[in-house]
């Protein structure tokens, strides 16, 4: 069953032991605007699907990242979110990862969602159920049916 949160908050998320960050609901706005950003247009077609990733993930960053906890600066100063400090966080492997699992999966989960048909009660799919009785379940059929006569 899909649960839909009405309240629309900031959520936090824990992206490592020390770091977590509040983010804005992953939306279609957010979602929309993060694809046609000029820094995800602008990765050349030849480019990997993980680099193809990583330009989305620091777009998406930098549209939903509020606040943080844990990020600072070289000298172990907290900083402020900026594009720039949002980047380089993404670009932390372990950050990346917890990000992408956190956050921007379980939207891509829920798009998956949408696009899988539901059972079929009468159908060949696993919620089919039998509609034939076996004669004898201890003894299966010998051979082949035969087929329909034509005509």
């Amino acid at each position: 069953m899909l649960t839909l949160d009405l309240t629309n908050e900031p959520r936090w998320h824990d992206l490592a032991t020390s770091v977590r960050v509040q983010l804005r609901p992953l939306t279609t706005a957010l979602m929309v605007a993060t694809r046609s950003d000029p820094e995800v247009e602008a990765v050349p077609e030849e480019a990997t699907d993980e680099e193809r990733a990583v330009a989305f993930a620091k777009a998406l960053g930098r549209r939903a990242v509020l606040a943080w906890e844990g990020v600072g600066d070289a000298d172990g100063n907290a900083i402020e979110p900026s594009p720039e400090a949002i980047d380089a966080l993404v670009d932390i492997w372990p950050i990346f990862e917890a990000f992408q699992l956190s956050y921007v999966s379980k939207g891509l989960l829920l798009e998956q969602e949408k696009n899988a048909s539901a059972l079929s009660p009468t159908g060949p799919s696993a919620g089919a159920t039998d509609t034939a009785r076996v004669a004898n379940p201890a003894r299966p059929a010998q051979g082949a049916a035969k087929t329909a006569p034509r005509g």
